[in-house]
Parts: structure tokens; C-alpha cells; sequence
């Protein structure tokens, strides 16, 4: 009875310990499935900059439960999870995880390479110090951290993520400086942020006035470039760089015109001088003979009036034989009095001329006013200011001219008509005199005395007509010499005048190129910047980029992969106070034995 009742527990035992003996191998056979992973990575670095260790913690979602695989170069793993042990042979990496995330640590071997090769280097008043004898130093301290790519390391992390680069210094700190870093406060201290775009190298400088230095080091996060570029307002840009680009076409319009215009004043202030030079020509000769003139016409006058005045009540005692030269006197007074009508119609002749060319480069000359907005935009517009400068002169003084000659005109149209009025009088008097010349001359020789009372009226009346004539003569030549002199001053202007005109032709012509060279340069500025754009949104935006596992590219349905970076801090050292020991209290003996020693 006995034994069968033994034989009964052995049974059952076997019963209750059977299954669960071979319930383990089934179930270790089932397969787990893995929909994801995604890998922090977390590097130490010694304060300056130098790799000391790597770990990574994975989590893997596990979907369904059972024997999963995971790869990677690690020198040790470590559940994070549960209390059940990984399995690692070689790379492969082998668990059993329930449903859900599945988290484990694996510790990179030494050989392990980091994307960036990070270098952190400590100067102190200008001199470079190591990081082990910077704890508790004073003074101007800069800190350099300078990130490069490893060329050892995978690229695709260099190429596509984002650095965020952060040193914490205390508040206390002075003059803390970090040129193209965002520094902030942060509670008692500072936090100064730099970032550093994928692809880049970069030197981040900190600089501040320390007092017991300590530091907590660097920190650098990495993660995959997935910056939002809002290309929105790259249409308001686009549109506004071709509102510049029509406004350079409307000022290279705009010179082009000036350049036409210009060179039409330049044209006829070539003119100008040169009917100014004739004018000035004439009016000088002219003048050089204008005492000749008054000479001869006084002469004429003094002669007449001796012809008068002999005439005049005598003509009873007067010699026949001296009046018989009278006619011949007569007849060369009369032919000097042609030749002055004939000058005068010479000088009428070339005045008009010279007027009319005067008149006509000087209309030539543009009167539409040149706003001082306008010359300031010319300025503004890039061109040269010393061409602007002349520009702006030889403007002036063809304005000047011009204003001179509107106030003047007036005398310059008197001159013709004065002229012809005077060629004409001359002319009627000479033929005055040759009637008189003839008539006396017949009369001696008729000897008929008859006539000689007539000839005395006439030349009492023109001896009397002369000297108006002489006198209003003399008045002229007198306005002709001043006029002379006057127009040497204004002719010179005008040379100087036409001098400037043609330097400011050839001074617009080089803005006309220079405006030109900018259109053609800016015409497609619209396109190009959006080219720019378009460059940049592709060399920083890496939204496309698709995750690869740090640490094996066996590795499948990687989600995403971080780096968590930091350099060792550097810390004063706390001195040790070595506490005296409390004093034993003797007992009675020790203190009987004190009394002997």
C-alpha cells in the first residue's frame, strides 16, 4: 500500500514537472516580430574633446512577443527591461521580449568611431592651459570647441544632422561673449547655444572673465536635420527683387535718354562755340575798326562843313578853279561812303550768321529743369560721383548760359536791323553826294553860276544831316567796342561751357555702360535668387533622409538615431579636513598607572 501510494507522488510530480520542462523550449521557439528601433547614443569625452567611452540604448517595439534579433558592435549588453538575459554572439544580438517597447543597453567597443571629431582647447590670458590646471584659476578665459568631420565614421550622419552645441557657465561670470551663439539665462547660470548645420565644420569661441573657474562641460545633441523652411515669403522676396530689377531697367532707361540728351546739347554747344567764335570774330573786327570809321566820318564831317562854310556868302569872291575840284571831292566822299555801306552790309551779313548759330545752340541747350531728387538718385544709383559731379556742373553753367542769353536776346536782335538802317542811310548819302558830284561838275562846265546857290542848300543840309549822323556813328562804335569786350567773357563761358558738355557726354556714357552692366547683371536676379533658394532648401532641408542604424547595418526598421555628447567637467578639488579622534576616556587603572610614569 505503501509503495503504490509512493508511486502515485513520484507520477504526479512528473506530471506537474513535464510540462513546464517542455513548455520552455516551445515557447523559446516562438518568434518575436520588431516593427522598430530607435538608438540614443551616449559618448563621453575627456575635457578635451578626446573619446573615452560610447553606450547605446535601443528600444525596440515589439509587436509580437517571442525569441527577437537585434545587431551591433558591442563589447557587453545589458537588459534595461526585465531580468532576462541577452544573448550576443559576435554582432548578432538575441532576447526574448514581450509586447511593447524592449529596452536594452550595448557597450561599443574602443574601436568605435564618432561622426564628428570634437576638439575643446582652454586659453587663459592669452596663454594656452590644459584642462587639468584650469579648476579654480582667475582671469580672461576663452574656451574653443572645434567640430570637424571624422572621415573614419559613417557620412551619412556628418551629411544630414544637426548639431546643437550648449556650454553652461555660471552667472557670476563676467563679459561673456559667444559670437554667433545665443547665450541665456538659465536660473543661476548662462546657457549659450550654438548650432552647427549638417555638412558644416565649425569653431564655436566662448569668451568670459572667470573668477575659481569650474565647468560643466560641453554638451552636443545630434539629431537628424528635419529644420521647417517656410518657402511662403520666397515668393514676396522673388517679387520684390523684380520690382528692383524693372527699377534698374527704368534708370538704364533713364540714363540712355540723359546719354541722348547730352549728347544733343554736347552737339549744340559745338554749335554755340562755334557761331560764338564767328560772332566774336566780327564783332572784334568790328570794333578794331570802328575808330577808322569815326576817323573817316569825321573827316567827311569836317569836310563838309569846310565845303559849307566856304560856299556860305562868298560865292561872288570865290575861285572858280578851286571850286572845279569840289566834284572830285564830292565824288570820293561819296565813294568812301559806299565802301562803309558796303562794310556794314558785310558785318550785317556775318552778324546774322553768327546769330542765328547763336541762337540756335543756345534753343538746343534741354530747359526741362533736373530735380535735385534726381541728381541725388544718380548719386544713390552707384554711378561714379565724380561723373555725377560733372554732370551736375555742366548742367549749371548750360543753364546759366542759357538764362544770360534769354536775358540779352533783346540786344543781340537790335544789332541786325541797327545795321541795315545805318548800310542804308550810308548808302542814300553817298548817293546823295554823287548827285551833288555831277550836277556841280556840269554846271562848271557850263559855267552857269546858276546852280551854285543850289549846291550850297544841299551841302548846307547835308553838312547839317552829317553830323546827326556822325554823332548817332560814334555812339555806335562806342556800344560795338563795349559789346566786344563784353562777349570775350561770354564766349569764353561758352568754350568752357562746350569743354564740360563733352566731358559730361563721355561722364554719362560710362554711367550709361555701368547701368547697363547692372541691368544685365540684375535682369534675372528673380531667377537666380530663387535658384539660391532653392539650393539652400535643398542643402539644409533633410526631411528625406531615411534613418541608418549606428552600430550595424543589419539593422532594419530604424526609426530614428540620436547623439548625446559631453565632454567631462572640470571641477575644483574638495580638500579632506582630517577630524581629530575623540580622546579615549582612561579608566580607573590607566589613570593609577599615569600616576607612576
Amino acid at each position: 500500500m505503501m509503495r503504490k501510494k509512493q508511486l502515485h507522488y513520484t507520477a504526479l510530480a512528473a506530471m506537474i514537472i513535464l510540462p513546464s520542462f517542455l513548455s520552455h523550449p516551445a515557447q523559446a521557439a516562438m518568434e518575436g516580430k520588431v516593427t522598430s528601433k530607435d538608438e540614443v547614443v551616449y559618448a563621453t569625452l575627456n575635457a578635451n574633446g578626446e573619446l573615452d567611452s560610447i553606450y547605446v540604448v535601443n528600444t525596440l517595439e515589439v509587436e509580437k512577443a517571442g525569441e527577437i534579433l537585434d545587431y551591433g558592435k558591442y563589447s557587453s549588453v545589458k537588459n534595461l527591461t526585465d531580468l532576462t538575459e541577452i544573448d550576443q554572439e559576435g554582432q548578432k544580438v538575441e532576447m526574448e521580449a514581450q509586447e511593447g517597447k524592449f529596452y536594452y543597453q550595448g557597450n561599443m567597443d574602443k574601436e568605435t568611431e564618432l561622426p564628428w571629431d570634437v576638439t575643446v582647447s582652454y586659453v587663459m590670458d592669452g596663454e594656452i592651459v590644459k584642462a587639468s590646471e584650469l579648476a579654480g584659476m582667475n582671469g580672461h578665459l576663452e574656451i574653443s570647441v572645434d567640430i570637424k568631420e571624422n572621415k573614419e565614421a559613417d557620412a551619412a550622419f556628418y551629411e544630414n544632422y544637426l548639431l546643437q552645441v550648449s556650454l553652461t557657465l555660471p552667472n557670476s561670470y563676467q563679459g561673456i561673449e559667444a559670437e554667433g551663439g545665443m547665450v541665456a539665462n538659465a536660473g543661476k547660470d548662462k546657457q549659450i547655444t550654438f548650432t552647427v548645420m549638417p555638412g558644416q565644420e565649425e569653431k564655436l569661441i566662448v569668451k568670459a572673465i572667470v573668477e575659481d573657474f569650474e565647468f560643466q562641460g560641453v554638451e552636443i545633441a545630434a539629431v537628424p536635420s528635419t529644420l521647417p523652411i517656410d518657402t511662403s515669403e520666397t515668393k514676396n522676396m522673388t517679387e520684390d527683387m523684380a520690382e528692383l530689377s524693372a527699377g534698374i531697367k527704368e534708370l538704364n532707361d533713364g540714363v540712355a535718354e540723359l546719354e541722348d540728351g547730352v549728347t544733343d546739347m554736347t552737339s549744340g554747344a559745338v554749335s554755340l562755340r562755334n557761331g560764338s567764335a564767328d560772332y566774336k570774330a566780327g564783332i572784334t573786327e568790328l570794333a578794331g575798326s570802328s575808330s577808322e570809321i569815326v576817323s573817316g566820318s569825321n573827316s567827311i564831317s569836317s569836310a563838309l562843313k569846310e565845303i559849307n562854310q566856304s560856299l556860305s556868302g562868298r560865292s561872288a569872291e570865290m575861285d572858280l578853279s578851286s571850286l572845279n575840284e569840289l566834284p572830285a571831292g564830292l565824288t570820293r566822299l561819296a565813294d568812301g561812303l559806299a565802301e562803309a555801306a558796303a562794310g556794314l552790309d558785310t558785318l550785317q551779313t556775318n552778324y546774322a550768321q553768327a546769330y542765328a548759330a547763336l541762337d540756335g545752340a543756345i534753343k538746343e541747350i534741354p530747359a526741362d529743369g533736373i530735380t535735385e531728387e534726381q541728381i541725388a538718385g544718380l548719386y544713390e544709383s552707384g554711378a561714379d560721383p565724380a561723373v555725377v559731379d560733372k554732370l551736375a556742373a555742366s548742367y549749371a553753367a548750360a543753364q546759366k548760359v542759357k538764362g544770360t542769353y534769354a536775358a540779352v536776346q533783346e540786344a543781340f536782335a537790335a544789332v541786325e536791323p541797327t545795321l541795315i538802317e545805318i548800310s542804308g542811310s550810308v548808302t542814300e548819302m553817298s548817293g546823295q553826294l554823287t548827285s551833288i558830284a555831277n550836277n556841280l561838275s556840269s554846271s562848271l562846265e557850263e559855267t552857269d553860276m546858276s546852280g551854285l546857290n543850289e549846291l550850297q542848300d544841299g551841302l548846307s543840309a547835308l553838312s547839317s544831316n552829317y553830323e546827326k549822323f556822325h554823332t548817332g556813328l560814334v555812339s555806335y562804335t562806342n556800344g560795338v567796342g563795349q559789346l566786344s569786350s563784353s562777349y570775350r567773357e561770354l564766349h569764353s563761358g561758352i568754350v568752357e561751357m562746350t569743354g564740360g558738355t563733352s566731358e559730361l557726354e563721355g561722364g554719362v556714357s560710362e554711367l550709361h555702360d555701368g547701368t547697363s552692366e547692372l541691368y544685365e547683371e540684375t535682369k534675372n536676379l528673380p531667377f537666380q535668387m530663387q535658384e539660391e533658394i532653392d539650393k539652400m532648401i535643398s542643402e539644409y532641408d533633410k526631411s528625406d533622409f531615411e534613418p541608418v542604424s549606428f552600430v550595424s547595418s543589419e539593422n532594419k526598421n530604424v526609426s530614428s538615431v540620436q547623439f548625446v555628447i559631453k565632454t567631462e567637467s572640470i571641477e575644483v578639488e574638495e580638500q579632506e579636513v582630517k577630524k581629530a579622534e575623540p580622546q579615549k576616556e582612561k579608566g580607573f587603572w590607566e589613570l593609577l598607572m599615569d600616576l607612576f610614569r
